[in-house]
């Protein structure tokens, strides 16, 4: 009974904690989310509508970072965790719907109050959570601190007219691209590696099912007929494949050798290959769901060439950006990752007069020279045995 009793008067994570319930629940918040983006970006594929799609997508992931940050730390089987948890749920609901209408006249402000309310609150928990255990405190406040000036000018953004939100929404990312470079270089973020690395498995997971959801919901709409299967089933199997690329043993990889890094090292880490390339990677696979969704209400016509450009930079960002991430990781280049989307740009430039589903066998092929090379050739990506099992740091064992 003490047990539980102080169990339930802590705030701080135990060792090992996994992904709980109530975190997968804060992320299906963001499954909508995603939709919205792919959507806008459908709906505006031209520079200047990608460009706004990108802005809304930063603040949706920086959202969703910060709070894995502060989850990484916190017990999230606590019943306060878990009531702000669903409170910022809530927020981030309000945010997701307004993804539409972000850069409309009175649609920014829908926007950017709920990101920045559930940003405040995120910070708020991780303070509190801080507060428990010695020295943690300080880097959150350096980076609450650091991301206030971000903060005011996302909120200033989503007030002035679309044109002048765009510049003022830019700038707020650059602020916090800068905050998370001051305060990330603190060696007081003790990260639980294997829950920090599974939240992430989780977005990509999420991300990739949106993928499918468009296509299916395109289907589930139209009168079946060849081309539209077979458009169906292209998307399918290039999305099968982006799984196999990141989940095969590439994301096992990353988890090996950030567990290897301490202090300092292992906050940067986090940082630039899941908080950072994660995102170049999320955006890769929004971007290969946008071309799926016009190849699917158009199975029958020639693609597009700007839907051909989404194709072309969602196979580039992804498998580009995990080949960076690995470069991070093991100062090794994956260059079977950059010469696959490289030799797919020419293929895709003169495919214009293409069937949809003939373009994206293309796709496919691309995606299964990297598996069937990496399987060939696998990477040096060994996982010990115990890699599952991640010892309790010895402040929480003070605390338990």
């Amino acid at each position: 009974m003490m047990h539980r009793l102080v169990r339930r008067q802590r705030m701080h994570a135990p060792g090992g904690q996994t992904v709980t319930f109530v975190e997968l629940f804060f992320d299906l918040v963001f499954v909508f989310a995603l939709t919205e983006i792919t959507s806008f970006t459908a709906e505006h594929l031209d520079a200047g509508g990608v460009a706004r799609a990108v802005l809304i997508l930063w603040f949706v992931w920086w959202g969703w970072s910060q709070w894995t940050w502060a989850l990484n730390s916190a017990d999230t089987d606590h019943g306060g965790i878990r009531l702000v948890t669903l409170l910022a749920t809530a927020i981030a609901f309000l945010m997701a719907v307004s993804v539409a209408d972000a850069f409309h006249d009175g649609g920014g402000g829908w926007f950017v109050l709920p990101y920045v309310g559930v940003r405040a609150l995120g910070l708020m928990l991780y303070a509190r959570v801080a507060t428990e255990r010695d020295g943690h405190l300080t880097p959150v406040l350096l980076f609450a601190g650091t991301s206030s000036a971000g903060l005011l000018a996302a909120l200033i953004g989503g007030f002035v007219d679309a044109d002048a939100r765009v510049w003022w929404w830019l700038a707020a990312a650059v602020l916090e691209l800068a905050a998370a470079g001051v305060s990330a270089k603190s060696e007081q973020w003790h990260l639980h590696v294997p829950h920090f690395t599974e939240r992430h498995g989780l977005i990509v997971i999420i991300a990739l099912g949106e993928s499918l959801i468009v296509a299916a919901a395109g289907v589930a709409g139209a009168e079946r007929s060849n081309e539209l299967m077979a458009v169906a089933i292209g998307a399918l199997v290039v999305t099968c494949l982006m799984w196999w690329t990141y989940f095969g043993w590439f994301r096992e990889g990353l988890e090996v050798r950030f567990r290897e890094a301490q202090g300092s090292a292992q906050s940067l880490f986090a940082r630039d290959v899941y908080s950072l390339l994660h995102l170049l990677l999320v955006a890769g696979i929004v971007a290969m769901a946008v071309g799926f969704e016009e190849m699917v209400h158009h199975p029958n016509d020639p693609v597009a060439p700007e839907v051909l450009g989404a194709l072309g930079v969602g196979a580039g960002l992804f498998l580009g950006a995990s080949a960076l991430a690995w470069a991070r990781a093991r100062r090794k280049l994956l260059w079977v990752r950059l010469i696959a989307p490289a030799g797919l740009a020419p293929l895709l430039v003169v495919a214009t007069d293409l069937a949809p589903w003939l373009v994206l066998t293309l796709v496919a092929l691309a995606f299964a020279c990297v598996v069937v090379v990496e399987e060939i050739r696998p990477p040096d990506a060994e996982v010990p045995p115990d890699a599952d099992v991640e010892a309790p740091p010895i402040e929480h064992a003070e605390h338990d």
